[in-house]
């Protein structure tokens, strides 16, 4: 029983390791997609890193909720997990606004991006670095038997067809000089925004019915 418990707190201090690389990774990556997406007037890059920075307040909730689960298990819920996912949600709204705005307009004005040459090195980072969340996620989840830590896996896995897109645009600009390539490439963003914020309030309304009745 008790080689069972101290199996079990070190698969959780697992699971809050990768909660913390995921937002540290987040910040680190939305700094530099924001700089070069400015510097190379990348909106699809400038997206990514918007985005990126949006998962970061929803990896803090994640952070907080793998704390909980090792401290109460899965069927306690708080506040603060519904406040991180409605403040995440409605950046991801703003987020989706923006990009709808500034793509369309890049697309009427034909702007073309000086390089994407940085969306194709993040992107590929990203990607790699995903996948072997996304793994890990999965694995301690599945050991830990952890609905919770299984879903944070297949969310971050969004994140990672987020970096596919951005690999595909870029590539595309650089290999056609198509400017037009850089702004369907920033939509397709906005839509996996818009996806991501309705999941955050969907997720939130959840947990507000596990505390209260919700017939």
């Amino acid at each position: 029983m008790k080689e069972h418990q101290m199996e079990k707190f070190k698969l959780y201090r697992w699971a809050i390791t990768l909660a913390i690389i995921t937002v540290f990774y987040n910040v680190f990556e939305g700094l530099v997609s924001i700089y070069f997406g400015m510097d190379d007037e990348t909106l699809s890059l400038f997206g990514f890193g918007v985005d990126s920075f949006v998962e970061v307040i929803s990896g803090i909730g994640i952070w907080h909720m793998v704390i909980r689960l090792k401290r109460n298990g899965e069927e306690q819920r708080d506040g603060f997990e519904r406040t991180a996912l409605r403040i995440t949600g409605s950046v991801f709204y703003l987020l989706v606004a923006t990009l709808v705005i500034s793509s369309v307009w890049n697309l009427i004005t034909h702007h073309q991006p000086e390089t994407t040459f940085w969306g194709i090195v993040i992107s590929s980072i990203s990607i790699f670095t995903m996948w072997l969340l996304i793994h890990y996620k999965k694995q301690i989840g599945g050991k830990l038997n952890s609905q919770a830590i299984i879903a944070d896996a297949n969310c971050t896995k969004t994140c990672m067809y987020l970096s596919i897109t951005l690999l595909i645009a870029s590539t595309g600009y650089e290999l056609t000089g198509f400017g037009g390539i850089d702004a369907i490439g920033s939509l397709i963003i906005a839509g996996f925004a818009f996806k991501e914020g309705k999941e955050s309030f969907d997720k939130s309304n959840d947990l507000s019915c596990s505390c209260c009745s919700c017939d």
